[in-house]
C-alpha cells in the first residue's frame, strides 16, 4: 500500500505513525496491496479555500476528503481491486483547537481525523442517522485495534 503523508502545515506531527495509521486502516478495510492514498497536512487557510470550493462552506474545517476510483471496503475472505483511494486534507490546527472538548489529546484526534477520512474515502457517510451509527461504529473500532496494535497487544494487526 503506498501511502504518502505531506506535512505543510508547518505543525511538528509524526509522518511515520500516519503513515502506518493509514496503512493500517487500509489493510483492516481489505483493500488491494496496491492502493494509493495521500494525506495532506495543511494549514487553517488551505483547508478554508477548500472547504469553501468544494463544500461551499466558509472557514477552516478539519478534515476534508477526495475520493478518486470510488473503491469500497474488500468482503470476507476477498480484497477490493487496486486503484488511487484519494487524497485527505487535514488540518492539525482545528484538530488542536477540537481535542480538549473531546477529551483527548491532538495526536489522538489526528487519528480519529485519519480514520474518519479514510472511511469517507471508501464511501461511508454520517449524514443520515443509520450512516452516522454505521461510520462512527466502525471508526470507533478501528481506533481501538489502532490502539491495542501499537501497545502491542494483538500481534495479527502489527
Amino acid at each position: 500500500m503506498n501511502v504518502d503523508v505531506l506535512n505543510e502545515s508547518g505543525v511538528d506531527v509524526d509522518i511515520v505513525a500516519l503513515t502506518k495509521l493509514c496503512r493500517f486502516v487500509m489493510r483492516r478495510m481489505r483493500l488491494h496491496p496496491a492502493t494509493e492514498l495521500c494525506l495532506r497536512l495543511v494549514e487553517p487557510d488551505t483547508i478554508a479555500v477548500l472547504n469553501d470550493k468544494w463544500m461551499e462552506k466558509k472557514g477552516p474545517t478539519d478534515v476534508l476528503s477526495f475520493p478518486m476510483d470510488e473503491l469500497s471496503p474488500g468482503r470476507e475472505g476477498d480484497e477490493a481491486p487496486e486503484g488511487y483511494l484519494g487524497d485527505i486534507a487535514l488540518c492539525p490546527q482545528v484538530a488542536e483547537q477540537q481535542a480538549p472538548a473531546a477529551g483527548h489529546t491532538v495526536k489522538d484526534e489526528i487519528d480519529l481525523l485519519t480514520v474518519h477520512g479514510i472511511l469517507h474515502l471508501l464511501g461511508y457517510d454520517h449524514a443520515e442517522p443509520a450512516e452516522h451509527k454505521e461510520m462512527f461504529g466502525l471508526q470507533g473500532r478501528l481506533l481501538v485495534e489502532w490502539q491495542r496494535a501499537a501497545l502491542g497487544l494483538d500481534p495479527e494487526t502489527s
